[in-house]
């Protein structure tokens, strides 16, 4: 059976995916580059829109890390507003389940599904560090298990919450006869380890029952969460191997909450690069990437291995001869990739040998290494490429993040889509008007 090929679009930013120096990148902020991309998305048919969010500057060696965007408008705020100048496309906003609480967020998704008509998606995640945790009254952190495990006990919450509205009944009114609307909203309690409140919820059952939940995590902890409770889970892997392996390790542990592999939707993050032929396109690949990962850019990835201040280095020289500094202490403060390395001397190891392999310079390695497109060549090796990956399970579709804003997207939506479709395995169009259904999730009861 021909699987239909899944599109999402991501609003860069948080990353050094966007080429600032590029004269067509646009602010990312001001209203109108939302508008342009949430516009483009839309007219190509995606599912829907992704927002991240981080909830604290981030810092490297003291100092505002200034290569990444340092100030993004509030989520709810961008995403309402997203829902008056678009009709069909979904609209998904990373919120912390950590530092939040479960009424305020059930308010606000409720809130945006009922504004949109049934467009809401939230991406749960987690909070790490205490340095985030400073901007909140508890500030702290908790340890990965406890902080999944409030995750869970977070949404389970929110759930309650969306579910306590009874629905509508009809009454009838005895002196004029009209027949009215009665809404019941249910009393909510809820008592556990990290929560503890009770009341009335204040929003009725939104179109959707409650916002589609996607998951971003490829622990242990990350994967089994989204086997339990999530309708789509992000990833990050970038080979057909890889894909294959983690689309089967995440379906595989549905059964066990009672769950069909049909229920949770595996989705990527993609690059991409679309030139006339493939050719062309990886002359321009190699262009963005040397844009992406600029010298200043380098040292401060290399620094996040290293855990020093490497700024008296040679972007364009060799790599540091010392080790990494391996402690509780980092110098990058605030960025979720610091956790990606683990073992910061095996990776100082692997790196020192790719580089002596291939002759690389710091900032050539970190090029190799950061900033590889997922897709690069003409719209018809672009397209053929997507489609094999989701017909051979390595993923369900991709979330596509542009290196420019706000028109980054429009070369995909206007070269590659058609292509998409012409194969018959994208929509032509919009056949319902939810998030669920362009998903082709199951209506809640």
């Amino acid at each position: 059976m021909t699987k239909q090929v899944h599109l999402a679009a991501h609003f860069p930013g948080v990353n050094n995916t966007t080429v600032w120096s590029d004269p067509a990148s646009g602010s990312q902020i001001e209203f109108s580059s939302f508008v342009h991309f949430a516009q483009t998305a839309e007219r190509g048919k995606f599912d829907f829109l992704f927002l991240a969010e981080g909830l604290r500057l981030r810092e490297q060696n003291g100092a505002i890390y200034d290569l990444d965007v340092v100030g993004r408008p509030d989520t709810f705020t961008v995403l309402a507003a997203l829902g008056a100048v678009t009709d069909r496309l979904g609209l998904t906003g990373t919120i912390n389940s950590t530092f939040n609480e479960p009424f305020e967020v059930a308010r606000q998704f409720a809130s945006l599904d009922h504004l949109t008509a049934g467009r809401a998606a939230w991406n749960v995640v987690t909070s790490w560090d205490a340095f985030t945790g400073e901007n909140f009254r508890r500030g702290g952190f908790l340890p990965q298990d406890q902080r999944y495990e409030r995750a869970r006990t977070f949404l389970q919450t929110t759930w309650e919450l969306f579910d306590s509205w009874r629905g509508d009944e009809i009454a009838a009114d005895q002196e004029s006869g009209v027949f009215l609307r009665d809404p019941h909203p249910g009393a909510f309690a809820h008592s556990d380890a990290h929560f503890d409140i009770a009341g009335q919820f204040p929003v009725p059952r939104s179109p959707q029952g409650r916002p589609v939940v996607f998951q971003a995590g490829d622990s242990e902890e990350g994967r089994e969460f989204a086997a339990s409770s999530a309708d789509a889970i992000f990833s990050r892997h970038g080979t057909k191997e890889a894909g294959q392996a983690f689309y089967r390790d995440v379906k595989g542990r549905l059964g066990r909450y009672g769950r069909t592999p049909d229920q949770l939707l595996i989705l990527p993050a993609a690059t991409f690069v679309v030139g006339d032929t493939d050719a062309e396109a990886a002359e321009l690949a190699h262009e963005i990437r040397r844009q992406q990962v600029s010298g200043q850019t380098a040292l401060r990835f290399i620094e996040q291995v290293w855990n020093r201040d490497l700024s008296a280095y040679d972007p364009d020289g060799p790599l540091p001869d010392v080790d990494p500094l391996v402690g509780e202490t980092h110098v990058a403060q605030g960025r979720a990739q610091v956790r990606m390395y683990r073992d910061p001397l095996a990776t100082a190891r692997q790196w020192r040998e790719l580089a002596a392999e291939k002759g690389y310079s710091i900032r050539e390695l970190m090029t190799e290494v950061q900033s590889r497109q997922s897709f690069v060549g003409s719209p018809q090796t672009v397209a053929a490429e997507i489609d094999d990956l989701v017909q051979s399970d390595a993923s369900d579709g991709f979330i596509l993040v542009p290196h420019l804003v706000p028109g980054g997207l429009d070369p995909f939506v206007d070269r590659v889509v058609p292509l998409l479709q012409e194969r018959g395995v994208f929509r032509a169009d919009y056949e319902g008007t939810t998030l669920r259904e362009h998903l082709g999730l199951a209506p809640l009861p």
